[in-house]
């Protein structure tokens, strides 16, 4: 991306108030950026935890799998996920707070006595499933945003910076010559001048 600009004092200004306001946005770009990463990298770890949680309460129950084809269907249902709003460097996020669930009226009299934890056992695995897909859409809301930022930190560092250092270069360099071509000219005209 090649930076246009015109050899006077107008531009220059201009190419220098573009290099000043890059500049100073390309640290708090690349802090940002850190800031997304370490959050994500700290969800996935989060989602990691909590699957293999998952995992080890399921196969603490493991040995009552004949057990489970007794549970009742459709006994638990899912009513309100409560959630509040997270801003992780000017990124809202959802963050888990809390499950609310209905249950379909049970008789315990026509059940048997683990029924009772088979549905706190539920609960739980549904509870921490919801907080998993949450961290899961965390991770990659807060990943495709640092690409972003990564993205922009690399056109100023390694384009926009460097180009319009360039055009400051050159048009400096222009202005001199042109200032010197000036000044010699003018001497040149001087010098005819008092030779006549």
């Amino acid at each position: 991306m090649a930076i246009k600009f015109q050899y006077n004092k107008v531009s220059l200004q201009e190419m220098q108030k573009q290099l000043k306001v890059r500049s100073e946005a390309l640290p708090v770009l690349k802090f940002k950026e850190a800031i997304l990463r370490t959050e994500a990298e700290k969800a996935k770890r989060k989602m990691t935890e909590l699957e293999k949680n998952i995992l080890n309460k399921i196969k603490a129950y493991e040995y009552m799998n004949i057990l489970w084809q007794e549970f009742p269907q459709d006994i638990i249902t899912v009513r309100n996920v409560k959630t509040s709003v997270k801003n992780i460097a000017g990124i809202k996020t959802l963050q888990f707070e809390d499950a609310e669930f209905e249950l379909r009226p049970l008789c315990l009299f026509n059940h048997p006595l683990w029924v009772s934890d088979g549905i706190k056992l539920m609960k739980e695995l549904i509870r921490l499933s919801i907080e998993k897909k949450l961290l899961a859409s965390r991770a990659a809301l807060l990943e495709a945003a640092r690409k972003k930022v990564t993205q922009k930190v690399n056109l100023y560092e390694k384009v926009q910076v460097p180009g319009y250092f360039d055009a400051i270069s050159k048009i400096k360099k222009f202005m001199n010559d042109e200032e010197s071509l000036g000044k010699a000219a003018q001497k040149i005209m001087k010098k005819k001048i008092l030779s006549t």
